[in-house]
C-alpha cells in the first residue's frame, strides 16, 4: 500500500498555504491558480486553520460578505483534524469520513510542522491502485 510520504511526494508541486490576515479573495486566487479545493492557514509555520470552498461557500456568500473585504481569519475552520506520516490511507480515510470533510493536512511526526495535504480523492486514487495491484497478484498467484 502507498505511504501518505510517497502520496505527497508525488503530487509533485509547491503546497498552497494563507495567512490568517489575507483576503477571501487572494485565498480563491491562489486556489484557482493551484486548482485546489483547500488551502492550510499558516501562521508561520505554524497550522492555525484550513480555509476551503465550503467555507467560502456556506460562511461568506450566504451572508453576503464580500471576498475582498473579509479575511481568511473571520470565515476559515480554526479547528483542524490532521494527521502524521506515520497514518495509513485506510486511517486518513475513516477519519475523513466520520468527520464529513474531504481535506487533510498531514503533519511531521517529529516536530509537528505541516508536510503537506492529502484529499479524498487523493485517497481514493491509493485504494483503487492498491486494489488492482492485489487483483494482478492474485490473477498471476491462480494461474501459477
Amino acid at each position: 500500500m502507498i505511504t501518505l510520504k510517497q502520496m505527497l511526494a508525488a503530487k509533485n508541486r509547491p503546497l498552497a498555504v494563507v495567512t490568517p490576515g489575507d483576503s477571501v479573495f487572494h485565498a480563491l486566487s491562489l486556489m484557482a491558480m493551484h486548482d485546489v479545493g483547500a488551502l492550510l492557514v499558516l501562521d508561520g509555520e505554524d497550522l492555525v486553520g484550513i480555509f476551503t470552498e465550503r467555507d467560502y461557500a456556506r460562511k461568506l456568500i450566504l451572508h453576503g460578505k464580500s471576498s475582498k473585504e473579509t479575511l481568511v481569519s473571520e470565515i476559515m475552520s480554526d479547528k483542524v483534524a490532521y494527521v502524521t506520516l506515520s497514518a495509513t490511507v485506510d486511517e486518513c480515510m475513516a477519519l475523513m469520513t466520520e468527520k464529513h470533510f474531504r481535506h487533510l493536512p498531514v503533519l511531521s511526526d517529529e516536530d509537528g510542522k505541516v508536510i503537506g495535504i492529502v484529499s479524498i480523492g487523493d485517497l481514493v486514487k491509493a485504494t483503487i491502485s492498491n486494489q488492482q495491484f492485489l487483483i494482478s497478484a492474485l490473477e498471476h498467484y491462480i494461474r501459477g
